[in-house]
């Protein structure tokens, strides 16, 4: 069997005399096929050329002709152009084309006009397909390369909303963006209509329906606290502008990650106030933490714990609440049917765990953004996309970051991580949930917390003075349950230590600010943990590097420390 491949520019007379000539071999011949190439005059030879090269052919005309050695298999044999196609037609078919100029030039006109139809057709088909544009900001973080997979694979938005998703990040990224980009069609997700990268901040976040906020790299070493806070304020001022101009009017917009989420949230709706109602912290990933240690604690599953509340600040000072937290399917003496839980304050008899090692073993997560990876972070993040499309499981409370609306006593104008549930595609505060209020000391403790990142950020304080922690009673307890168990639940579960990374090549270092002598437990334990970390030399007390500079051992802090017992 012979076929011949037939390829040139839509508006080329003499591809038109070809393959009319071929058109009639194919009919009159049953073992002999052709298949067409009609190039656009715009891009023919570009084609041309990549085609040549590809197999080492010769040729520069319109049209090429080559055939397809079907019965063996390997690359085609080039035979020529028009002249050496009708030269074979006539040698071995006994067949010739009599078609004059005049008529060549008329098909040549009715075939560019044919292709442009049809290109502006296909154009029309994929509109029609509207898939939801989605947006990753800092998509060069290590969350995004587990993000994407969770994005793609139906799970968030469901396998019937295809997707067109958007990288964004700097410049200077470019390179890895597009690598990120080959490797996610690699993947040949059936949801994934288009994948693609921007760097341009003008044509940021255009159309977007879905912005996920992530932490963003810098190639900067930023020593204190205090300049890191300020130089989120340039990024979202950039961010809320774009989103504004560009995004979707009914964008919907997830901040995640393990810094700032809270600040960041709120300048965001600052510097987008049109969007602001559709902005919202991730809080799923602290909630997970916490989960995850309770279960370790009781011997059982994370999955099996429910309804940890996460109180305000999400990366920051946040109070970690058990009093509705829920075990499921926990072997224990009574049992119960499907949907049968125990209180896990009813469970846990170690009131010293939950008063002490519990709250440190979360300070010491959000303190040092251990076990909070990549993974956490992009789980957490889709989670919540989830539920934001497809409502919370029924009867669940979730952890979320919004805007305080004078709920619960949190001041107005506020972003605080609260009790929600999602449905109908927003979500409910649950005020209504009984017991689960907040002395007035725990909610000044956490907002004081959140305003003065946010002072600081702009300027207005120059210091960020971490909130002194008083040694009091923060819950009434529960009357139905142990006394001692509710005053170890609700004491000492608010964290007060601020720590910030930054990226450095080859390896990460930490520094931390001003209030690293503000320890809760008082200096030395933490103080020989932080020394005997794999770069002492990178932890740095503030007081102590005006005079010395950096901490080169425990000795330097025995020496300077007022809060370390025996110094004055």
């Amino acid at each position: 069997m012979a076929k011949f491949v037939i390829a040139g520019k839509a508006n080329c007379p003499y591809y038109a005399k070809a393959e009319l000539l071929a058109d009639y071999l194919q009919k009159n011949l049953p073992d002999f096929q052709i298949f067409k190439i009609t190039q656009h005059p715009d891009v023919w030879e570009e084609w041309l050329e990549d085609v040549c090269e590809k197999n080492k052919w010769d040729h520069n005309t319109s049209p090429i002709i080559w055939r397809e050695l079907l019965d063996r298999g390997g690359k085609g044999l080039l035979l020529g152009g028009y002249n050496e196609f009708l030269e074979h037609a006539q040698l071995y078919y006994g067949v010739t084309s009599s078609m004059t100029t005049d008529l060549m030039m008329v098909v040549a006109k009715e075939n560019l006009q044919a292709l442009e139809e049809e290109v502006l057709e296909k154009e029309v088909l994929k509109d029609l397909i509207n898939p939801l544009q989605v947006w990753v900001a800092s998509a060069s973080a290590n969350s995004c390369y587990h993000l994407i997979p969770l994005l793609i694979s139906g799970e968030v938005f469901g396998m019937h909303t295809d997707i067109s998703l958007t990288l964004f990040d700097r410049e200077q990224k470019e390179n890895s963006l597009k690598s990120l980009v080959l490797e996610v069609e690699d993947l040949a997700s059936p949801i994934l209509h288009s994948v693609s990268f921007c760097t341009k901040t003008e044509g940021a976040f255009l159309r977007a329906q879905v912005i996920i906020i992530l932490d963003d790299s810098t190639d900067e070493e930023v020593y204190t606290l205090e300049s890191c806070l300020r130089s989120r304020v340039p990024l979202c001022r950039l961010y809320g502008s774009l989103i504004e101009k560009n995004a979707h009017e009914s964008v919907k917009v997830i901040v995640g990650g393990k810094t700032f989420v809270n600040l960041k949230t709120a300048l965001l709706m600052q510097y987008a106030p049109n969007m602001a109602h559709n902005i919202i912290a991730v809080a799923l990933g602290v909630e997970g933490q916490a989960k995850a240690t309770v279960a370790r604690k009781m011997k059982t599953t994370s999955s099996s714990i429910k309804d940890v509340i996460i109180w305000g600040n999400i990366s920051g000072n946040n109070y970690v609440d058990l009093r509705k937290a829920k075990v499921y399917n926990y072997e224990s003496a009574i049992w119960g049917p499907p949907g049968y839980y125990h209180s896990v304050l009813s469970l846990i008899f170690d009131s010293q765990w939950i008063k002490k090692d519990f709250v440190r073993t979360l300070q010491n997560l959000s303190n040092t953004g251990k076990e909070f990876g990549g993974i956490l972070a992009a789980h957490s993040i889709a989670t919540t996309l989830k539920y934001w499309y497809h409502g919370s499981p029924p009867g669940e409370i979730v952890s979320l970051g919004i805007m305080s609306e004078g709920q619960f006593g949190i001041p107005e104008g506020v972003v605080f991580s609260m009790p929600v549930k999602f449905e109908n595609g927003t979500w409910v505060v649950l005020t209504d949930l009984e017991d689960i209020s907040l002395s007035a000391q725990i909610i000044k403790r956490l907002t004081d917390d959140l305003i003065q990142e946010k002072l600081v950020a702009f300027g207005d304080v120059l210091t960020f003075q971490p909130v002194q922690e008083e040694h009091e009673e923060r819950i009434q307890p529960h009357k139905d349950l142990n006394e001692e168990k509710d005053e170890a639940a609700s004491d000492e579960m608010v964290t007060s230590f601020h720590v910030f990374f930054t990226l450095q090549t080859p390896r990460e270092k930490m520094s931390i600010s001003s209030n690293f002598c503000q320890i809760k437990c008082k200096g030395i334990e933490t103080v020989n943990k932080l020394l005997a970390a794999p770069h002492p030399s990178s932890f740095r007390c503030e007081a102590f590097r005006r005079k010395h500079g950096f901490i080169s051992s425990y000795k330097d802090c025995l020496a300077i420390c007022p809060i370390i017992p025996g110094n004055q």
